[in-house]
């Protein structure tokens, strides 16, 4: 086996670094200051690159899978895959979420409240622009309702302005058909809950529970 020993390496020139042709092989380690691939580009590894650590100063661009066990900042401008979960100890914020949500805990909402004061008239709560409708009653008062999503929670809050007298439509089911009759003196305030049972062409479907008066 042959040795070459040597302190410095040259070309043949002595005025630059020396031509691996076949390549180079070193079981060791290597040691450089910088590794740039051809005509001065960026380093090359089709093989892999495998270390312990590493730093860079610049941006990391990155065409396949990054997989990382710890980081301290994540940049994504795509879609986040997180396959153990996401953990938030600081404030979380985002236009929009994608899912359905069924296995968020610990999350606060706000409430949208729809105000409507009918005065002897059928008066529509929009299900689609709030879940909690406060009514402000007078004189005969029939509740319809229209739009919602399946399975959406709703609250109805009726305050009579006055001598009220308030009705539902057959949109709202009551438990065993029975429509309840709110009070009808000024200042009484009635709280129904619902949920809607179905959408279509035919209406909205509220599943609604006996009401609670305040009066």
């Amino acid at each position: 086996m042959s040795r070459l020993r040597a302190n410095s390496i040259t070309n043949k020139t002595a005025n630059g670094a020396p031509t691996a042709t076949n390549g180079l092989e070193v079981t060791g380690v290597c040691t450089a200051t910088d590794f740039s691939g051809q005509s001065g580009g960026a380093a090359d590894f089709p093989n892999g690159l495998t270390g312990t650590t590493a730093t860079f100063s610049g941006n990391l661009g990155v065409g396949g899978v990054l997989t990382y066990e710890d980081v301290t900042n994540v940049d994504s401008l795509g879609v986040g895959t997180f396959r153990d979960g996401l953990r938030v100890v600081g404030t979380c914020t985002a236009t929009s979420f994608v899912g359905d949500g069924s296995a968020l805990t610990g999350i606060s909402v706000g409430i949208t409240t729809e105000a409507l004061t009918p005065s002897g008239i059928t008066t529509h709560i929009l299900l689609n622009s709030a879940d909690d409708h406060k009514i402000l009653a007078t004189g005969n008062v029939t509740i319809d309702c229209t739009g919602g999503k399946e399975g959406d929670s709703h609250q109805i809050r009726v305050q009579n302005v006055g001598i009220a007298t308030v009705g539902f439509s057959t949109s709202f089911l009551f438990p065993s058909g029975g429509t309840p009759a709110l009070p009808t003196a000024a200042g009484a305030i009635s709280i129904i809950s619902a949920s809607v049972h179905k959408v279509g062409a035919a209406g909205t479907q509220l599943l609604a529970g006996a009401s609670v008066n305040f009066s």
